[in-house]
């Protein structure tokens, strides 16, 4: 047990850096990368103090979060001497050691480790004695010993030790400067007696310099019998000379003339014939195991392996085409409409060039199902590209064969997988293409998707043109927002609605089911669904857009039934309602998300995410103070501008609402949208806040069955949004009846489904006035009984009217 000597008994309190696999000695410096969370506070908690941290190693490099078993108990109390932050998020640190310290105890409450720690001094000693010169001595002959060796260390390291006389000092540069185990270096460290420390760092230095011999001579062994194989490669190499000089080298000869026999039986373009018939005059002229070898090997390999007069498919039938869609999916009926036009087109004129298909639409509509429809249609092979999370160009376009490990890009390997020229070729998820310093991918797409230029599609890797013309591209993606304007302009979109309950019964009937019995070994005998069970599984454990998890239910209930039959516990299962809960646990979704009554404050908006529609409330507070105007709910730039428009609206009507007109000088308005952890923005709340913020001020309540949604403006107009179909759906799910839209959209309620219309009254409104009285009949009530006429000339009960589609 080390004896410890306490410099200061005082307790300090300082951050603490856990080291893995380092240690640091006072009067010594040394720089580190610093990743962890912990240790990354706990030096910007040293920063804002006076730049002191405690630098502790471990035990166990491994340990995440070290307890503290895991570290060591000596460690130096050290001064930070420059920060640098690193790509990634890291830092890179240089510290100067000042003392030797003792871990008393340490806590992570603050999001870092605070020690608590005291210092220790060395035990100096005695006298300057010929015992002690002499280990210094042998400390200077060990070092140069082991720098020559190993070669690791800097001469001007070696040189700054030879002019040193403190026996402490000396021990604690050559354990900082050599690469012996952590273990030996934090014994020095612990090591308070002077002499006694330079005397382990002597025993371990010896040990370290025979090791560092024993590797030398490994290494000149190595050597030796490296140039015994070099003279072999050169004796190979003359050997291959001789070989070719006698016509004995056949069995190469025979490599290169397949290469040329399968080059020309492709009967490929001039230009792409007679270049990679260079490739191979280029490979056949490779001396002896050349590394070039390989990479024209695998360039003449990748490019043979292209299908490049192999085609599928035959005549286009539309008529087979609508057999096969309305087999495999049901509704849907406008995109398969437009579908089988754009096959039309190809039926009716076979060279034409038609536009590239974009799905749009929420997760689990079927975007990618309906092109797989298609390939079967068309008799086409499938090519599918995952696109999500790609940030590289070169998984597009391919890397040039000069990098090690290239490869070509990822359309021409899905070419080369499915094994036709003319594939159906579904690019999914388009939207969710990323671009950083590797480049852009999107910008490698161009030419892909442009009818008027993929004809000639160069890939880096493979350097010769392909033509891309015959391929039929598809596009899948959930929201057209996020696609690049010149990418998205190659492509027609085409929206895929979300699912009415109806249309997700009928789907679950006609194929969920089926798939998912076949899927668990059932039949129809085994596991059947009533309509008011399946009915139940959507309303109550589901609240989608597509029916991904309505699948997923049926999957769970299919797999109990596999359990209850296996267990002997039934033959077979006929689910009804009131068995729900036994299979799938409680309701996962309420039956009525709006309140239950009127609220002051409290307003129903409706709002449309990539994953269809979904109901936003907005809720307003309105107290004295100094009028402030406070937006929370994880608001974007263009919604907090909203807010803005809608407070200036209402100070504008504020007499005709019956509100003081200096509200905005002692009144504070706090504007909240709840989940704040989800970024909202558009403009399409402006008419929800405004009601919000007036029945805040005028203490009226809001009817709790009314959403509405549309963009306000300085003057109260109600402006055209979009996304009305998914926002309607949204508000149909959570129980509202009657929806406030702007008039401008009254167009847009065609696209709206029948079983939608008939259930939800639609109101359409040009002011924002013209919905007061709807919105808030209290508000109406104060009101004198002459009132004024609107500005379109109509009277007020006629500007209200509902309207049915």
């Amino acid at each position: 047990m080390v004896q410890i000597e306490y410099e200061d008994r005082t307790n300090l309190e300082m951050p603490m850096l856990a080291l893995r696999g380092l240690s640091v000695f006072p009067d010594m410096s040394l720089n580190f990368d610093v990743e962890r969370i912990v240790s990354l506070n706990a030096l910007n908690a040293a920063m804002e103090r006076d730049r002191q941290i405690f630098l502790l190693t471990q035990k166990d490099i491994m340990a995440e979060m070290p307890t503290r078993k895991d570290l060591y108990t000596v460690g130096t109390v050290c001064h930070l001497r420059q920060l640098l932050r690193i790509p990634g998020g890291g830092v890179k640190v240089l510290v100067e050691g000042m003392t030797r310290a003792k871990l008393v105890s340490f806590t992570t409450d603050e999001g870092y480790f605070s020690a608590e720690i005291v210092t220790v001094k060395d035990r100096q000693p005695r006298g300057y004695s010929v015992n002690t010169e002499a280990l210094v001595r042998k400390a200077f002959q060990l070092f140069s010993d082991y720098a020559r060796l190993t070669g690791t260390v800097a001469k001007e390291t070696v040189l700054a030790v030879f002019d040193e006389r403190r026996p402490g000092f000396l021990a604690d540069y050559i354990a900082q400067n050599t690469s012996i185990r952590v273990e030996c270096k934090q014994q020095v460290l612990e090591l308070l007696s002077p002499v006694k420390r330079l005397e382990y760092v002597c025993q371990v230095m010896s040990e370290e310099v025979e090791v560092a011999r024993v590797e030398k001579d490994i290494d000149q062994k190595l050597l030796v019998r490296m140039g015994e194989q070099q003279r072999t490669n050169i004796l190979r190499e003359q050997l291959g000379i001789i070989r070719s000089e006698l016509g004995m080298d056949a069995q190469e000869d025979a490599e290169f003339d397949e290469y040329r026999e399968r080059i020309l039986a492709l009967s490929l373009p001039e230009e792409v014939e007679t270049k990679l018939l260079k490739e191979v005059d280029k490979l056949e002229k490779q001396p002896y195991g050349s590394a070039e070898t390989s990479v024209l090997r695998n360039y003449l390999d990748a490019c043979l392996d292209l299908p490049w007069n192999v085609t599928t498919g035959g005549e286009v039938s539309v008529e087979k085409a609508r057999r096969i869609l309305d087999r495999d999916h049901y509704g849907l009926e406008k995109v398969k409409t437009r579908i089988l036009e754009y096959l039309a087109v190809r039926q009716y004129s076979p060279g034409s060039r038609g536009s590239i298909l974009c799905f749009v639409g929420p997760p689990g509509t079927g975007k990618t199902s309906v092109a797989i429809s298609i390939a079967d249609a068309l008799g086409r092979k499938l090519a599918r590209v995952a696109l999500g999370g790609v940030h590289d160009e070169a998984e597009i376009r391919g890397h040039r064969k000069t990098y090690v490990g290239a490869m070509p890009g990822r359309i021409m390997t899905a070419i080369t997988q499915c094994g036709s020229s003319n594939p159906l070729m579904l690019l999914d998820e388009i939207d969710k293409l990323g671009c950083d310093y590797r480049g852009d991918p999107s910008a490698a797409l161009l030419e892909a998707l442009d009818p008027e230029q993929n004809a000639r599609f160069r890939d880096h890797f493979l350097e010769i043109p392909f033509d891309l013309s015959d391929v039929l591209f598809i596009t899948t993606a959930n929201d057209a927002s996020r696609i690049p304007r010149p990418l998205l302009d190659r492509m027609e979109v085409i929206e895929l609605p979300s699912y009415t309950d109806l249309e997700k019964l009928q789907i679950a009937k006609r194929h969920l089911i089926p798939k998912q019995r076949a899927r668990h070994g059932l039949d129809g005998k085994k596991l059947r669904f009533t309509d008011e069970a399946i009915a139940a599984i959507i309303s109550g454990y589901t609240r989608e857009s597509g029916v991904r998890l309505l699948e997923r239910e049926i999957a769970a209930v299919c797999r109990k039934t596999v359990s209850g039959i296996v267990a002997g516990e039934f033959r077979s299962l006929r689910v009804r309602p009131d068995m729900l809960p036994e299979l799938l646990g409680p309701k996962k979704v309420s039956d009525d998300a709006v309140p239950k009554r009127d609220e002051v404050g409290l307003v129903n908006g409706l709002a449309w995410t990539s994953v269809g529609g979904e109901l936003l409330q907005v809720e307003v507070n309105s107290f004295p103070g100094s009028g402030a105007i406070e937006t929370t709910g994880n608001l974007g730039q263009v919604m907090k501008e909203s807010a803005k428009a809608a407070i200036s609206y209402i100070r504008s009507k504020a007499v005709s609402l019956g509100l003081d007109p200096e509200f905005y000088k002692n009144t504070d308005i706090h504007i909240h949208f709840p989940e704040g952890a989800v970024p909202k923005d558009g403009p399409s709340a402006g008419i929800t806040m405004t009601m919000a913020v007036i029945s805040a001020l005028t203490g009226a309540p809001v009817r709790h069955d009314i959403a509405m949604t549309g963009e306000i403006t300085l003057r109260g107009r109600i402006l055209a949004i979009g996304g009305l179909r998914e926002k309607t759906m949204a508000a149909l799910r959570n129980g509202i009846t009657t929806v406030i839209i702007p008039a401008d959209n009254m167009k847009d309620l065609e696209d709206i489904d029948q079983s939608v219309r008939e259930k939800i009254r639609f109101v359409p409104a040009v002011y924002a006035e013209d919905v007061l009285d709807l919105v808030m009949p209290s508000l109406a009530e104060r009101k004198p009984e002459s009132k004024k006429k609107k500005r379109t000339g109509q009277e007020p009960g006629e500007t209200r009217s509902a309207v049915r589609q």
